[in-house]
Order: C-alpha cells, then sequence, then structure tokens
C-alpha cells in the first residue's frame, strides 16, 4: 500500500498519517510515548557474528508501564471506557506481566483491574509481579488448572453483574483485534523510521509469542506498509499456544476494523502461512527459565546495558542467537523487538508483605524459588 505520510500531528499515530481517513476513529487513552527509538547493538552483534543487529525499545513504550502492553492497552482501556465499565478482568500466569500493566494502566484512567491467574515455576520476580499487583490495587484469584480459573471467572462476572455492571473482559495478552492495532501501528511506525534513515530494512524481526496479539499486528502492518521483513514469533507458552491460523484469524479481526474506513484495505487479506513460529524455546513449562535464557540475557546486560526476564524476552533473544548463526543472516540487518518494559514500578508502589494478599497465594511465597 503506497499511502504517503503526512506531518505529524501531536499524539498522532503513525497509522493515521499513513491512513489519514482513520483519524479519529479509534479512541485511545493516552499510555505511550511514541515512536520507540531504535538503534544498533553492535558490542552484542560482535559476540554473536553478525554484521548488524538493531533493536526497537518498546521496552520504553511508556512512562507508566512499558514494554508492549500499552500498545494494546491504549485502545482496549477506551473502548471499556466507552462502554460504561468500571472494571477490567483479565487472565495470565502469577508472574504476568500484562496484568500488571493492566492494573497500573487501568488505574491511571479510574478502572479497577480484576486478575485470574495460573500457576508458573516460582522466581523472586513472579514474586514481586504478585506483589506489585496487589499494591497497584487488583482483585486477585488464583486457580490450579485453566478449567478452575474459568469458573472462577464466571463467579466474579455474576457478583459484578449482581452490582449492576459487567466487568470489560480482555483476553490474555490484551490480545483482540483491537488490541492487534496498537501493533499494526508498531509496524508503520518503524517503516517511518526505516525511510527516514533511522535503520536498514531488517530481513528478519525477532519477537517473543504468548497469546500471539504482538505478531498478529505486526505481521498485519508489515504486509499493509509493504515490509518485506520477515517477522519470527519465538514462541515461549505451553499453555493454549497460538498457531499461525489462530494469528490469522486475530489478523483478519483487526484487518476487518481498518477495512471499514479505508476503501484500499479491502482487497486484502492474510493467509496463515505468513506467519513463521519458531519452537523449541518454552523450556519445562511457561515461565521456567532456561540456561539459553539466562546466557542470552546476561549477554544483553553485560555488552549492551539492557535488561531483559527469562520468561519471554531473553528467551527470544536466545532463538535470535541460536538462528543468525545460518549463513543467510549473517550479513542482513537483524531486528530484536524488547517488549519488556523497563519502566520499575517499584519507585511508585512500595511492595507489601506477602500476608497481605489472598490466602491462595501466600504458597507461593514459603517454599524455595527457581534460579532466575
Amino acid at each position: 500500500m503506497q499511502h504517503a505520510g503526512t506531518a505529524a500531528a501531536e499524539g498522532e499515530l503513525a497509522l493515521e498519517r499513513w491512513f489519514p481517513e482513520l483519524r479519529g476513529r479509534f479512541a485511545r487513552v493516552p499510555l505511550t510515548d511514541l515512536p520507540t527509538r531504535v538503534h544498533r547493538l553492535d558490542r552484542l552483534a560482535h559476540e554473536i557474528g553478525l554484521d548488524e543487529l538493531w533493536i526497537k525499545r518498546d521496552d520504553e513504550s511508556g512512562r507508566l508501564y512499558g514494554g508492549n502492553k500499552p500498545r494494546k492497552l491504549e485502545f482496549v482501556l477506551a473502548q471499556a471506557l466507552a462502554q460504561g465499565r468500571t472494571a477490567v478482568l483479565t487472565f495470565g500466569g502469577i508472574g504476568t506481566h500484562h496484568g500488571l500493566a493492566t492494573t497500573l494502566c487501568a488505574r491511571s484512567v479510574g478502572l479497577r483491574s480484576i486478575l485470574l491467574l495460573l500457576g508458573q515455576p516460582v522466581t523472586e520476580h513472579v514474586r514481586e509481579c504478585l506483589l506489585l499487583d496487589h499494591a497497584a490495587g487488583a482483585e486477585l484469584h488464583y486457580g490450579s488448572r485453566v478449567p478452575l480459573l474459568a469458573l472462577s471467572a464466571a463467579r466474579v462476572c455474576a457478583r459484578e453483574l449482581l452490582r449492576g455492571r459487567l466487568p470489560y473482559i480482555l483476553p490474555t495478552g490484551g490480545s483482540s483485534p483491537l488490541g492487534a492495532l496498537g501493533y499494526v501501528n508498531a509496524a508503520v511506525e518503524l517503516q517511518e523510521q526505516i525511510r527516514a534513515g533511522a535503520l536498514p530494512e531488517p530481513q528478519c524481526i525477532f519477537v517473543p509469542m504468548g497469546s500471539g496479539g504482538t505478531v498478529a499486528g505486526l505481521v498485519l502492518g508489515a504486509k499493509i506498509v509493504g515490509l518485506r521483513s520477515r517477522v519470527m514469533a519465538v514462541l515461549v507458552t505451553d499453555i493454549m499456544a497460538p498457531t499461525p491460523q489462530k494469528l490469522a484469524k486475530q489478523a483478519a479481526g483487526c484487518l476487518a476494523l481498518l477495512q471499514r474506513y479505508v476503501p484500499d484495505l479491502r482487497s486484502l487479506s492474510v493467509r496463515a502461512d505468513e506467519f513463521t513460529i519458531v519452537p523449541g524455546y518454552v523450556g519445562a513449562c511457561y515461565g521456567a527459565p532456561t540456561e539459553a535464557g539466562r546466557r542470552a540475557r546476561d549477554l544483553m546486560r553485560n555488552l549492551e546495558g539492557i535488561q531483559l526476564e527469562t520468561t519471554y524476552s531473553a528467551k527470544c533473544l536466545a532463538a535470535l542467537i541460536d538462528i543468525t548463526h545460518r549463513r543467510e543472516y549473517r550479513h542482513a540487518p537483524v531486528l530484536f523487538w524488547n517488549t519488556y518494559s523497563s519502566v520499575d514500578p517499584r519507585r511508585q508502589l512500595p511492595l507489601p508483605d506477602y500476608t497481605q494478599l489472598p490466602p491462595a497465594f501466600h504458597r507461593f511465597f514459603t517454599g524455595t524459588v527457581v534460579p532466575e
């Protein structure tokens, strides 16, 4: 799609510059500082034998919380407010960054958060996330298995309905057609940076994949703006893991939202074979640190001063290091998309004692932890 950019207005999205007919069509709450910057990782590139390694700093996407979540939450929280909801209900593991991001961002616009959480290997970081969820005001519920968590969600919804209103239900990871718009916009933003000379067009883009909304949006956005970069979705979950078919369905739902207003997009479609899923990096289970992930995290921290975590971003970098040893990647630009937040919520939220959490969560503070 060959749309020319126009002069940037304050707060305007790259997607709105690309398609002026989208201006004002989708409500947003201001949670991001865009565009996020790109820069080279020369020390890390030299260490792993690449000519050009770049990073997209979505860890700096917002002041309240960074990472990939605020791009999605801008749209979905605006919809929750427009529907008159007073609470957001969402799901994740006990160390969920999505749940923490949702709680912090929802609180900033006057919405309560209800988190339905599954177990995962307990690290000190997981414990810290649980304490931060509570400190930020989230209502926490635990389920040992997905069916039990679904039952808890039904009970919470019934309770809220008796109080007068259902909560806004946000899928795991914020992955919905509306949320994926945030990463369609991110792909357009990247194309603008390429055209401005900030970086060359990458041969491939490595991004971690949990629920799949980020990947669905990136692949769709890349197709819309003519980016030839292959999105390498590094699978980091074994809980209802997305398939190419599910990703294509997510992207199709997002595309349908855009097609309402952009006639040029009505002939476009997204196929399952346009998604590249990289398996083999989950580890023992969702949230379990891996040795390859630890090594990748340490390399990034020691060589570039950038912090990763062992559930998503470090496993993604581990995959990048392994795959780009192949000859076809070594002399081509490669982009690592950092989806971990570099904002430290502890600066604004003192950590409570774990005994202040609901009793179901106390077990995660009384045993040993998995080394990170």
